[in-house]
């Protein structure tokens, strides 16, 4: 149940995510997620077949449920329209996380200060770590992650090998890490789900 929950629950967060990243660069100058009809909620416009549904039940099962990302459809975005030519494109990649990093901390608020039963409880807190999750997988510097943008941001001019190593190898760093290395995060996102709940729950 709490697996079927899980995964109905990561999609949601993964469009929200998409739309948060569209989102921002319209406000930085380029309307091109508006204009590909892709500045909404809808589900039909971001769910991916690969990355919404067949990764996420592939992972899950190689996995032994130890692990489980989904993505939405990429919103498609033009950093030469950005106003900010430096830092636009960290801050759109920042916006989808964030967008998490906001839907954990609201379902955190309703788990710490609503009166909902225990049953209830246990589904807000599938929602935090779903989110939770995601927000920090995403910041992750491997590319295609938003990581990588907000890395490439702060790496100096002269660091620019690094730029081409991990734009040539990222999907293949990215699949180690995933396998191999996940559990280097895992305390992380146990660290603030526990913050934002109040650390009185464990999944």
């Amino acid at each position: 149940m709490n697996f079927i929950f899980y995964f109905l629950i990561i999609i949601p967060s993964a469009i929200i995510h998409e739309y948060a990243h569209g989102w921002a660069a319209d406000a930085m100058g380029d309307p091109t997620a508006r204009y590909a009809g892709r500045l909404t909620l809808n589900p039909k416009a971001h769910i991916d077949l690969w990355g919404t549904i067949l990764l996420p039940l592939m992972l899950f099962v190689m996995t032994r449920g130890q692990f489980l990302f989904a993505y939405a459809k990429p919103v498609p975005y033009n950093p030469y329209n950005l106003r900010n030519q430096k830092w636009g494109p960290a801050l759109v990649a920042l916006a989808g996380p964030m967008a998490n990093f906001l839907l954990a901390a609201a379902f955190a608020a309703v788990i710490r200060f609503a009166p909902v039963g225990r049953e209830l409880v246990g589904f807000l807190a599938i929602i935090v770590y779903a989110n939770v999750m995601l927000l920090v997988f995403n910041l992750v510097p491997i590319p295609p992650l938003d990581g990588s943008k907000i890395l490439y941001a702060i790496l100096p001019d002269s660091a620019s090998s690094i730029k081409i190593f991990l734009e040539r190898y990222g999907f293949f760093i990215l699949l180690i890490f995933i396998f191999f290395l996940f559990e280097l995060i895992s305390p992380i996102i146990g660290a603030i789900f526990s913050w934002l709940v109040g650390g009185s729950i464990i999944l």
